[in-house]
Parts: structure tokens; C-alpha cells; sequence
């Protein structure tokens, strides 16, 4: 099976969140300093790791892409292309994926891309600490055939395999790399820039200098990247408005206003879901979350059209499905399948046996604003399901992901494809699936989307978000909208599963 562009099974479409950049002046922006053009992007979040096998996707590719490859890449429309697999071939089973590395490809150390090189990276991956680890799950071995032939054997097809090898996946780094202390903070990879660490302060500023000698020459628009970080929402606001960056990605939907009014574009994309994610499906820790009638009251406990308004500032889609407008899943009616029905959510909690509600324990943290917590707090109190909350700081992702909740408020990416969906929230091997609930019949369902092609598995697809969308397992409020703000001089393609566009499609305007 040769490799394709179409958005099906043999290739699928990426994954959310990429980086962003423009052009600029050294102080000014919008052009050179002394020939030299120079991209200035204000990032919302600090770097997770430089480390591939610890590496984010999200926010983080603003720092990943100026010096990692990636063993295939995605064109703005989801279609994977070539990166360092020049070409890819499935065998009849789709479980054996065979690809030709470049042999023209040397790392910022020196040493050269082998196919060796490539399986070390896979397998550490999928071993490693990141979120997305379970992205390789069904990689069985990965071995070199012969210097640029890498053989990946699968232990069951997989539909979204190519996607993950687009993104953090598929990252390539160095050898040198796997056992240095500096992994974290010094990558050694094959981009096209290289990180100098003289004039970047970690945490707070990052600086990329581009490589004379970049295989990919043609994709390099920028001659240096300075990377700052804004994880206040006021201080981004403030370097926006005066000016000191060229692209940006948001902090939340209320800065869009003060962009536009900056003379920003506001890049939109409907991206990640906002709401509950009701993990406990088997009420293990809180008994009542196992019952639907319980996961039905509480979708219909929420004003979701007040809840955009409130919390999004307009800027979002009321949904009670997790699945994004895109995504082969996506069906219309869903959208509104648990009306706000405060009275319909007493009736369904007194039936499971709440008549006088429940007390449901839920972190919160500095992270949000707390007129967040208490406008969800607020309306689950109105039918009288008692919201505590218990603080957290750092702590927050390992808690909520070792099941120390049986629900919370969170925004989660939503994929392109139901199968990406299904790995990273649903299925029991599943990131966001804390307490690695299974049932039969999703199984069932699981499995015919698993091995389906063309409308069987768009069908395949709708069948499973109506069976979770059915059984409450989670209580979306809304798609948010997110902006990637552009400046008047850059020329920006955004990318359909991202919240800002890849590397390569931003350039300066002529």
C-alpha cells in the first residue's frame, strides 16, 4: 500500500496546537536588522521539556519545531507529506509500516540520521514520560533493515499511526541525547535552527539561530526566533499592544479585542472542548458517577450558552459532544442532545437515587480565574450536586491523571479523526481515561472504527461519539475558539488540526 495524501486510513490528519511565527526588525519588526530577518513570537506557555521523549505537542512545537524533525510532516490541510522519510509503505495487514529515511540528514552534533537512530527515538517515546506516550501504544518493534529503512511493527492496525509520527511521535533527536543530564534543556537535533542557550533564559526566552546547511532549505523563512514567554494573560496583552511581537498565540479569547485593536489578526480555530470530563464511570471513587442518570443530570445542569458567554467571552460553541466540527465523528444534532434542564437534572438525580443531590469533590487551581470555578459551582449547586473543591498547584496533572478525582473542569484538544480521540480520552489504555474504565459495547464499536476505510468508517465514527454522547462520559460546555494573532507583515496558513500554523507556512509578506 503506497503512501497517499487523502485524509483516510493511510494517512489520517494531525494532531492539535503547532507554533507560530512572523517577521520582524530587531526592535521594530516587520522587516531586517542588519540583513537579517528576525522572528519575535510571544509563546502562552513555558517549554515542558526539550527532551523528545518527554515532548508536548500543543504550545510546546513553538519550541520544538525550530530544531526537531519529524519523520513525517502534515501540510496545512492534514495531509502527511515527507520529512525525514522521504517515502512509506503499509503492508496488506496495516500492521508493518516500512520508510526510506533521507540519507542526506545530520544532527546539530554531527552525527548522521540512521534508521537506528530513528527506532531508538520510537521506542523511547513510547516508553518515555509524555503525555502523549499512548500515541505508540500499538508500536511492537521498530528495527532498521538497513541504514535508511526503518521497519515498524505494529501489534494492531492503528489509523491515526502516520499523524503521530508527524508530531511529538515522530520526533528525531540525536543519540547523544539519551543519556546526557542537559536532555531537558539542550536539544541536539536535525532543524533547521539550533538553540543558543547564551542569550536564552530557560523559562522565560528562547533564541534559534538558523543553520547554514538545513536539508529543507526551501522552508526556512526566518534567519533568527526569539521565543518569549507570557504565561500572564495582562503581559501578553501589554507586548502586543506595544508592539514588540509579531505573532502570537493566546492566552484566552478575552485578549482577541485588545489584538485586533493593536492591529493583529485574529487567526480563530475551533480546537479544544471545555467542560467536564466524568471520569469515574464506575463510581469506584464516588458512587454516584456511576450511574448515567447521574453523568445525564449534570449535562443538563449546564447553561451552556451562559457558560460562553461568562467563561469564553463569546467566543466559543455551545456542544455536548467532545468531538471537533472537522472530525469524522462530528455530528450536528449532538451539539444540543442535553438542553439546560435544571428541573430534568433533579428528576434524573432523585430516579438514580439523589433526591437531595450529591457532594462531588473537584480540584482548583491558580491556573484558572476563579470566576471559573464558581459559575460551574454555581450552576451544578442549583441542582443541588454540592461542588468541593479541593486546591492544587503543581500537583494538578499527575492527581487528575492517578484518578484522584472522580470529575473536573478541564479543556481537552479535540482530534481530527475519532480514532485519535478515542487513544487520548476514551479507550482504557487512555491518557484522560484516569481510571481506565472499558466497556463492551464501546469496545465492539472501538474495534470496527479500528479497521474501517472510506464512509464505513465515517459511520464507524458517528456510531461511537453517539454511544458516548448517549452514555455521559463526559459533560462538554463548549468548542473554544482559539486566536494565533498575526501582524500586518506576516503571511500565516494556519493548520486545520492546530491552534497556530506549523513553522514552514510562515513567512514574511513581499
Amino acid at each position: 500500500m503506497k503512501h497517499n495524501t487523502s485524509k483516510h486510513w493511510a494517512v489520517g490528519v494531525g494532531l492539535s496546537c503547532a507554533l507560530a511565527l512572523s517577521a520582524c526588525t530587531g526592535a521594530g519588526g516587520g522587516g531586517t536588522a542588519q540583513g537579517q530577518t528576525t522572528l519575535r513570537y510571544g509563546s502562552a506557555a513555558a517549554l515542558n521539556s526539550f527532551a523528545p521523549w518527554e515532548a508536548r505537542w500543543a504550545g510546546d512545537v513553538a519550541y520544538l519545531q525550530p530544531v526537531y524533525d519529524t519523520l513525517l510532516r502534515a501540510d496545512p490541510d492534514g495531509n502527511i507529506q515527507p520529512g525525514l522519510a522521504a517515502t512509506w509503505d503499509w503492508d496488506e495487514t496495516l500492521t508493518k509500516l516500512t520508510l526510506k529515511l533521507r540519507d542526506d540528514v545530520k544532527f546539530s552534533d554531527g552525527q548522521a540520521l540512521t534508521a537506528d537512530v530513528a527506532a531508538g527515538n520510537l521506542t523511547r517515546f513510547r516508553d518515555g514520560t509524555s503525555d502523549n506516550a499512548s500515541f505508540l501504544r500499538a508500536l511492537k518493534t521498530a528495527e532498521a533493515a538497513d541504514e535508511h529503512t526503518l521497519v515498524l511493527t505494529l501489534s494492531e492496525p492503528d489509523p491515526a499511526f502516520l499523524v503521530y509520527l508527524s508530531q511529538n511521535a515522530g520526533i528525531i533527536g540525536s543519540p547523544s541525547m539519551w543519556n546526557s543530564p542537559e536532555a531537558k534543556t539542550t536539544p541536539v537535533g536535525s532543524g533547521p535552527y539550533e538553540l543558543n542557550k547564551e542569550e536564552s533564559v530557560v523559562g522565560s526566552k528562547y533564541v534559534f539561530d538558523k543553520k547554514a546547511d538545513y536539508w529543507d532549505s526551501a522552508s526556512v523563512h526566518y534567519d533568527e526566533i526569539v521565543v518569549n514567554v507570557y504565561a500572564d494573560s495582562t503581559a501578553l496583552v501589554n507586548a502586543l499592544k506595544s508592539g514588540q511581537l509579531d505573532v502570537s498565540a493566546s492566552n484566552t479569547p478575552t485578549q482577541i479585542p485588545d489584538a485586533k485593536a493593536s492591529g493583529y489578526e485574529a487567526n480563530l480555530t475551533e480546537l479544544n472542548w471545555a467542560g467536564f470530563l466524568l471520569v469515574d464511570r464506575e463510581g469506584k471513587a464516588n458512587p454516584a458517577l456511576g450511574d448515567v442518570r447521574v453523568r445525564r443530570a449534570i449535562n443538563h445542569a449546564l447553561d451552556r450558552d451562559g457558560l460562553v458567554q461568562a467563561l469564553a467571552a463569546g467566543y466559543a460553541t455551545p456542544t455536548t459532544q467532545i468531538f471537533s466540527s472537522s472530525s469524522d465523528a462530528y455530528i450536528a444534532d449532538l451539539d444540543e442532545r442535553y438542553p439546560y434542564d435544571p428541573d430534568k437534572a433533579k428528576k434524573l438525580l432523585a430516579e438514580a437515587g439523589y433526591p437531595e443531590g450529591f457532594t462531588l469533590a473537584m480540584p482548583r487551581n491558580n491556573f484558572v480565574p476563579e470566576s471559573e470555578f464558581a459559575v460551574y459551582a454555581e450552576q451544578l449547586g442549583a441542582v443541588e450536586i454540592k461542588v468541593q473543591w479541593e486546591q492544587t498547584g503543581d500537583d494538578l496533572f499527575p492527581k487528575m491523571l492517578g484518578g484522584t478525582w472522580s470529575a473536573f473542569p478541564f479543556q481537552l484538544q479535540s482530534d481530527p479523526t475519532a480514532w485519535q480521540t478515542l487513544q487520548f480520552a476514551v479507550l482504557p489504555s487512555a491518557t484522560w481515561n484516569p481510571f481506565h474504565v472499558a466497556n463492551d459495547e464501546l469496545s465492539a464499536l472501538a474495534a470496527k472504527l479500528q479497521t474501517a476505510k472510506g464512509e464505513d468508517a465515517a459511520s464507524a465514527a458517528k456510531q461511537v461519539n453517539e454511544w458516548i454522547v448517549d452514555q455521559a462520559w463526559f459533560a462538554p460546555s463548549y468548542r473554544l475558539q482559539s486566536a494565533f494573532f498575526s501582524d500586518a507583515d506576516t503571511k500565516v496558513v494556519m493548520q486545520d488540526d492546530n491552534i497556530a500554523p506549523y513553522l514552514w507556512n510562515i513567512e514574511p509578506k513581499k
